[in-house]
This record gives structure tokens, C-alpha cells and sequence, in this order.
């Protein structure tokens, strides 16, 4: 599969990303993971091995669409609910009591 990491074009394949990552010990893990064999690797991690690039020249993010189109599983991936936004003690009043009609 074709895919753009840190705007280099790089030909991936399920099989090139287990040897790759063959041997590797995972990192702790916080934050996005990929599942590749039995273990569980920081996105990062797997970037940076098998594109051979520094981890601050790609995002997580398109490490994890190039593993989630390879069939890798990602957990934590999936769009989580917007945050519940916090309000004022006068809005929280104003919200409870409702707004006022206009006319």
C-alpha cells in the first residue's frame, strides 16, 4: 500500500511491518498504540522504525491511518465524545433556568 508519512511516499505491506517490527521492544505506551503480533507499541515507536525517520518529522496521525489500512489494530482510535464544556456559575444558573423567551 501506498501511503504519505512526513511527505516522503513510502510502499507498505502487512508483512514488512511484522518483519520490521520483529524484535523490537515495545516502549511504554501513552497515548495511541498499535497491535502488531502480540504486542502493543506506541505509534511513534513503529513510525520511526519503519520509515526510519526522526518522530518529530510525522504526526501519530498518519501512522495510524497507514496501520489502520493495513489492517493493524489501533486501539484508542476511535473518536472519543467532545469534551463537556465547562461553564460559569451564572451560566450554569442561566442553563438551569432556561433563557429567557425573546420577543
Amino acid at each position: 500500500m501506498r501511503c504519505v508519512i512526513a511527505r516522503f511516499p513510502f510502499d507498505l505491506t502487512r508483512i514488512g511491518v511484522l518483519e520490521a517490527m520483529k524484535g523490537v521492544k515495545p516502549e511504554q505506551v501513552i497515548g495511541e498504540s498499535v497491535i502488531i503480533g502480540r504486542r502493543t507499541y506506541p505509534v511513534k515507536q513503529v513510525g520511526q522504525v519503519i520509515t526510519r525517520q526522526d518522530r518529530r518529522d510525522f504526526s501519530a496521525g498518519e501512522v495510524l491511518r497507514a496501520m489502520t489500512r493495513l489492517g493493524f489494530t489501533c486501539p484508542g482510535t476511535s473518536r472519543a465524545a467532545a469534551p463537556k464544556r465547562v461553564l460559569s456559575p451564572l451560566q450554569q444558573a442561566s442553563e438551569t433556568l432556561g433563557a429567557p423567551a425573546a420577543v
